[in-house]
């Protein structure tokens, strides 16, 4: 039994790692991709994960299956293209300190998905069916996550979603916004960001959980990241906000969203409840855990590689 299939993007992120006397950066390859990072947080727990997706017949993409494989994630959902390269995302910062996002994706290997690529055992054999928003920028990705979303529904799989708005990959903003709320309309459970939130629906945090659960009937749960601020939670019978860790030292905080969410979901698999029946306390214990994982994986670089031990995460959670 598969406990969670992804599908999405597998790519290599470029981060920030110095800058010459002209301001151009050095920049370090790590594994990534939202979807990516997320399985390997529930992997690193014990849990069963498996990707479907695409990357290129290339050096890189061949590093990455690797790299899934050592992690134990199962990869026979990725197919490889000599038609593309394996996409990669480049991480700087502005002058205020601020993340920027540039993509070599025109297109990326993983854009160029098709639904009849997909093995659809995967989905058969999981308890969890998850997607995120790079999947719906283009076609024909865009359709096949439509399909198969709706394959996973039809089997009766609980939906996560994580909206994941990277702007420089969209064309049009109203686009985006369309394509982000059709995501929450398919999901039962959704982690989102306060940016987010603002973006779709010009909402604070607790007003645009409310407003999700009120107005997508068929997401019984909301997790709103806040940040270094933490996460404030919501179903139809419990709310609350856990903070984020303090006095770490932040180093990275590429992946921090996914791993929060791989966290958060592993833990919930662990109550093996309905994500509408769990009360405060239940809710509590998911997010300080998630929270706490997403906290310790800022303190090294990467997506992927920056997942914290099981028994770190614990004696953190204990102090």
């Amino acid at each position: 039994m598969i406990d969670v299939v992804a599908l999405g993007e597998l790519l290599i992120d470029f981060a920030y790692d110095s800058s010459d006397a002209d301001g151009y950066p050095t920049l370090a390859a790590h594994p990534g991709g939202a979807p990516a990072n997320f399985l390997a947080t529930i992997t690193k727990f014990g849990g069963e994960t498996a990707l479907m997706g695409k990357v290129g017949n290339d050096a890189f993409g061949k590093m990455l299956i690797g790299t899934l494989k050592k992690s134990g994630i199962e990869t026979r959902g990725l197919i490889t293209t000599d038609d593309a390269f394996t996409t990669l995302a480049f991480v700087t910062f502005d002058e205020t300190g601020n993340r920027k996002f540039s993509f070599s994706r025109k297109p990326g290997a993983d854009t160029c998905l098709t639904f009849d690529e997909l093995d659809l055992s995967l989905i058969d054999e999981a308890r969890v069916f998850h997607f995120g928003s790079l999947s719906l920028t283009n076609e024909p990705v865009r359709t096949t996550t439509y399909k198969a979303v709706a394959y996973a529904k039809s089997k009766g799989k609980l939906i996560t979603y994580d909206p994941n708005l990277r702007k420089p990959l969209w064309k049009d903003l109203d686009v985006a916004k369309q394509q982000l709320v059709w995501g929450l309309s398919q999901a039962d459970v959704v982690k989102i960001s306060d940016e987010e939130v603002k973006f779709l629906f010009d909402l604070g945090v607790e007003e645009g959980a409310a407003y999700i659960i009120k107005t997508y009937p068929n997401v019984k749960l909301v997790f709103v990241t806040c940040g270094a601020k933490g996460c404030y939670f919501k179903n139809t019978i419990a709310s609350g906000m856990v903070p984020s860790l303090k006095s770490i030292k932040v180093i990275d905080t590429t992946g921090a969203g996914d791993i929060f969410g791989g966290s958060a979901v592993w833990k919930l698999l662990q109550w093996e409840k309905a994500p509408g029946e769990l009360n405060e306390a239940e809710l509590h214990d998911i997010v300080s855990f998630a929270c706490t994982c997403a906290a310790l994986s800022t303190t090294r670089p990467g997506g992927i590689s920056s997942v914290p031990e099981y028994k770190a995460v614990k004696q953190m959670l204990v102090k």
